[in-house]
């Protein structure tokens, strides 16, 4: 018996194990508040070089039909994957993700900012789990 979970790829990096799970798979997966209410998809994850770990996950969040659609990364560790959904879920209200720092389509986030990822660390900081 394989360690791996059964897929119709035989590309190694499209597999998953229990607890590990290729980068490409994360990509797409549905994000739910702590109620079950569908908040958006997973756009990117965003990877710390030095530490070895995933730091955010980008939250494609708003719009309609990708118009009008915001990127907002958030902290891998505000997410807990639930099985039975099939996705992810954050502990936080919809309202927090909305005045949370964001990106448009067109608007690149600037990364290469340091103040960039400090702003997004100091505002999810501040922000309890909702209940």
């Amino acid at each position: 018996m394989s360690a791996y979970t059964s897929t119709a790829s035989t590309d190694a990096g499209e597999r998953e194990t229990v607890a590990l799970i290729a980068a490409s798979k994360v990509k797409g997966t549905s994000v739910y508040d702590g109620a079950g209410n569908s908040l958006g998809s997973i756009h990117d994850v965003m990877l710390d070089k030095r530490k070895g770990q995933v730091a955010y996950a980008v939250l494609s969040f708003g719009g309609f039909l990708g118009l009008g659609e915001k990127y907002h990364p958030i902290p891998w560790n505000r997410l807990t994957y639930d099985e039975q959904r099939a996705g992810y879920v954050i502990d936080l209200d919809r309202s927090v993700l909305e005045a949370a720092p964001a990106y448009s389509a067109t608007d690149a986030s600037d990364w290469s900012q340091r103040n960039y990822s400090n702003d997004i660390d100091s505002y999810y900081a501040g922000q309890p789990a909702a209940i």
